[in-house]
């Protein structure tokens, strides 16, 4: 099996996965989610059933399942429903079943502290301190991570002011700002971190995020001072806010004689 397909354990049953490398998105078989929260021994009917109760219902979701060659018990690969993560826990509040229970409680409660944040962005911030302590940062990483979300933000609503759109603009622009500070693309930044849907801030070193918030402050800045009009002004921008920390980068390197781009994620660097 290669690195892009994995076997998911919903307790002793196996859920066939695909990751997809260019959409950045696990795919989940739809028939062995029907088989392991529904108790049922005809899984392939229970969710013929099912995509014929949500049209009923309006819903429009069976309609945008997709399908992927997934490998079957006799080891051949055949074309299978698969569903991605909003589709599966959409489909996952459709099961009346006991064993899709937790998932439910579990869903309702991601909501409401959802719905918490929005009112009092400081539970946000709570929240998030107390999940990376029980992942094992330090609280000076901690420290370091938050200030990085704040830099962040200053830089994405100074993007907004320019007019430039969230999405696939914020992510060519933030590619920019990463190339020219770290000497690699985003993507390449996670392929060698071992990273697949994983935020790349999350498994950066200490010196790794400075440098990050150094070239997105930067970058803030400049644009503040030039007032870009639109997407490809503020590209160029990007590239001179990255420049500058790309610069401090191979100064650090040149003093210290080591790279400062790592293969450490959070769980090498925890070790």
């Amino acid at each position: 099996m290669d690195k892009n397909s994995a076997i998911k354990l919903f307790n002793q049953n196996q859920i066939r996965t695909h990751w997809d490398e260019e959409q950045e998105c696990w795919y989940f078989s739809v028939v062995d989610v029907m088989e392991a929260l529904s108790g049922t021994d005809r899984p392939r009917k229970y969710w013929s059933d099912l995509k014929t109760k949500l049209k009923k219902e309006g819903s429009e979701l069976s309609e945008k399942i997709g399908q992927l060659k997934l490998i079957a018990s006799d080891g051949k690969y055949y074309k299978t429903d698969v569903a991605n993560t909003e589709q599966l826990f959409r489909l996952i509040q459709s099961i009346p079943s006991p064993k899709a229970e937790p998932f439910k409680l579990w869903l309702a409660q991601v909501g409401r502290e959802r719905m918490d944040e929005i009112e009092d962005p400081e539970i946000g911030f709570e929240r998030l301190m107390a999940t990376y302590l029980r992942k094992g940062y330090s609280k000076e990483w901690i420290n370091q991570r938050l200030k990085s979300i704040e830099v962040r933000k200053e830089l994405t609503d100074e993007w907004e002011n320019r007019g430039i759109k969230q999405g696939k603009e914020f992510a060519i622009l933030t590619d920019e700002i990463t190339k020219a500070w770290s000497g690699l693309s985003t993507k390449q930044y996670k392929n060698l971190k071992q990273l697949k849907k994983e935020n790349l801030r999350d498994h950066m070193s200490n010196l790794e995020l400075v440098l990050n918030m150094l070239a997105e402050a930067t970058t803030t800045e400049i644009s503040k001072e030039k007032k870009p009009k639109g997407f490809d002004e503020s590209k160029i921008i990007a590239k001179q806010g990255g420049t500058i920390a790309g610069n401090t980068r191979k100064e650090i390197e040149e003093k210290t004689g080591k790279k400062v781009i790592t293969e450490s994620n959070s769980k090498r660097m925890s070790k």
